[in-house]
């Protein structure tokens, strides 16, 4: 198997848990965003240990690599969060995943062997425009809630382009092992945890969160990263870009079936031009 068959695959394995994410965030919005996100991180830092054999050494990166990593990691659960809280979780899910497109838009700027064509600016206003359908389908918006929920877009809107920054910017420093995503996962945790205890009230856990917990940070806050990390030094960040749109289907319609809600047509149109976004936006 090449080395860019072998990124696909890992790609597609990390899209599939993080698939999951927004669901498993909703049914945990009652937790404290900063303590939720510090939690998961760190049962997702433990799967970097078998990875490693158990070499800690593995974990050691340089302060700007280890920095890049918490604002990775930290930032764009943080802003997702918080997203699923003030926005509709549907809505604000589709508005977090144009972060495949801004990989594809920004990689030029992070990456001097990219390019940048007409067409992929076209894919950028049909993906704004899926993400302004998303917005303005919800009922809220003409019954005059509209400012109480508008400010929730802004941080899906910020997690996205964390992610896509991220992802671009991970291949301008200087190499590191996969499994040192584990130390990023584990700084990120703590900080949360230390942003909890300072500016929020104390958790109310039910004994069945944890459940929700550990597959978060097993899947979408833990396994997924290490694929993900993997796929992208295997393989082509924009191709691997176009790739994630996967994503906010499958999310999208995981959210609908556990919330007991159809795809109705304004949801479902705004996912398909999102996802165009990706085919038009393709590289080759």
């Amino acid at each position: 198997m090449t080395p860019l068959v072998q990124s696909r695959w890992l790609a597609f394995g990390a899209i599939v848990l993080w698939a999951t994410l927004a669901t498993l965030g909703v049914r945990l919005s009652h937790l404290p965003p900063f303590w939720l996100t510090g939690v998961a991180l760190l049962v997702g830092s433990l799967v970097s240990l078998p990875l490693a054999r158990f070499n800690l050494s593995l974990w050691r990166v340089p302060l700007r690599t280890l920095a890049l990593g918490i604002y990775g990691l930290f930032g764009f659960h943080f802003l997702l969060f918080i997203a699923l809280r003030h926005a509709p979780p549907v809505q604000a899910n589709l508005v977090n995943y144009l972060w495949p497109l801004g990989m594809v838009l920004l990689a030029p700027v992070f990456l001097p062997s990219a390019f940048f064509s007409v067409r992929q600016l076209l894919a950028a206003l049909v993906g704004f425009a899926g993400a302004a359908l998303a917005i303005l389908s919800h009922p809220a918006q003409a019954s005059g809630e509209a400012t109480g929920l508008a400010w929730g877009y802004l941080p899906a809107l910020g997690s996205a382009l964390v992610w896509c920054t991220y992802s671009l910017m991970t291949q301008r420093v200087a190499p590191f092992a996969t499994s040192a995503i584990g130390v990023f996962a584990l700084a990120s945790g703590v900080l949360s945890l230390i942003c909890h205890v300072l500016m929020e009230p104390a958790a109310q856990v039910r004994p069945q969160d944890w459940v929700w917990l550990l597959l978060m940070g097993l899947g979408p806050l833990g396994a997924a990263f290490f694929l993900w990390d993997a796929a992208l030094k295997r393989g082509d960040a924009r191709q691997i870009g176009l790739m994630s749109f996967l994503t906010p289907l499958l999310s999208t319609l995981l959210l609908l079936w556990d919330s007991g809600q159809t795809l109705g047509l304004p949801v479902g149109l705004a996912a398909v031009l999102i996802v165009s976004a990706a085919w038009l936006g393709r590289t080759r």
